[in-house]
């Protein structure tokens, strides 16, 4: 499944994270880079990839359903009016080149490619910092360059007809274990308390470890959270929530999104506090 092109982040000296740059997948998995496994400090795995309920989920990245039409998430597409439904229609990212490539981070180029050729053009930014000696922060920003002559419209599910189904952007599958993770936020708890919503930032809690995901800037901050934790554990933050997000020609679309990785399960109190040290200047 995995090709052999790979970056392994480290913090303090400690592999936390292994970038795939070129994986071999099917087709129908939309192919694209991925973070997989990502692990605490203590070396506890938080992460998928391709489990048996969504074999297109690929630990951490990007990911988005539809293009113009063209569905660089995978799996099946959903069409309004049909559902769910079986296309010949996946994209797939490509790595062009690494610009920066070091032990703590890197910068990379790629090629969002469909049927009809490149659509996007993305530069993608990934560092890996230490916090404490229990929790490290992932920071993760993508900008995607509509490098055709004419606008692209970027859609979800949601925006097709299927409520509750805005995903697509930074996605990130976590760890599933016998018990589902709690999800909370500074001001709401629970998944349909949080689902949907924009917030400043989202934890996720399992049995011994804790993600915080927060937006960094004013646009990553608009946009609202997908969360799932009963059917599976899984946080993204979604570029068309209830419209379609238009990328004229030349333009670009920028959202960062750093993530706390910890080991234990944290309070409220201490999500923030890590959060505030993960993006403070």
């Amino acid at each position: 499944m995995t090709g052999n092109d790979s970056v392994v982040l480290r913090v303090a000296g400690r592999p936390v994270g292994r970038y795939v740059t070129r994986p071999e997948l099917p087709a129908r998995l939309s192919p694209r880079p991925y973070l997989h496994p990502v692990t605490t400090l203590a070396g506890t795995a938080v992460t998928e990839l391709s489990p048996a309920d969504h074999a297109h989920h690929l630990g951490v990245g990007v990911a988005v359903p539809d293009v113009e039409g063209f569905n660089f998430w995978g799996g099946r597409t959903y069409v309004r009016d049909r559902g769910p439904t079986e296309l010949d229609n996946h994209g797939s990212q490509r790595h062009t080149a690494y610009q920066l490539r070091d032990p703590d981070g890197f910068v990379e180029e790629l090629r969002w490619v469909a049927a009809p050729g490149e659509l996007l053009r993305e530069r993608r930014t990934v560092a890996a910092t230490e916090l404490t000696d229990t929790a490290w922060a992932l920071d993760f920003t993508f900008s995607l360059t509509n490098i055709t002559s004419a606008p692209l419209s970027l859609g979800s599910p949601a925006t097709n007809g299927r409520p509750g189904a805005a995903y697509g952007g930074f996605f990130w599958r976590a760890r599933k274990e016998e018990t589902a993770p709690d999800v909370f936020t500074a001001g709401a708890e629970g998944e349909s308390e949080v689902h949907g919503r924009p917030a400043d930032w989202l934890a996720l809690a399992g049995s011994t470890w804790t993600l915080v995901f927060a937006g960094v800037t004013a646009p990553t901050r608009r946009d609202p959270w997908f969360v799932r934790t009963a059917a599976y554990p899984g946080v993204g933050s979604s570029l068309a929530h209830e419209a379609r997000l238009t990328v004229p020609p030349g333009e670009t679309v920028v959202r960062r999104i750093v993530t706390v990785v910890a080991d234990g399960r944290l309070g409220r109190d201490d999500a923030a506090a890590l959060v505030r040290k993960a993006v403070s200047p």
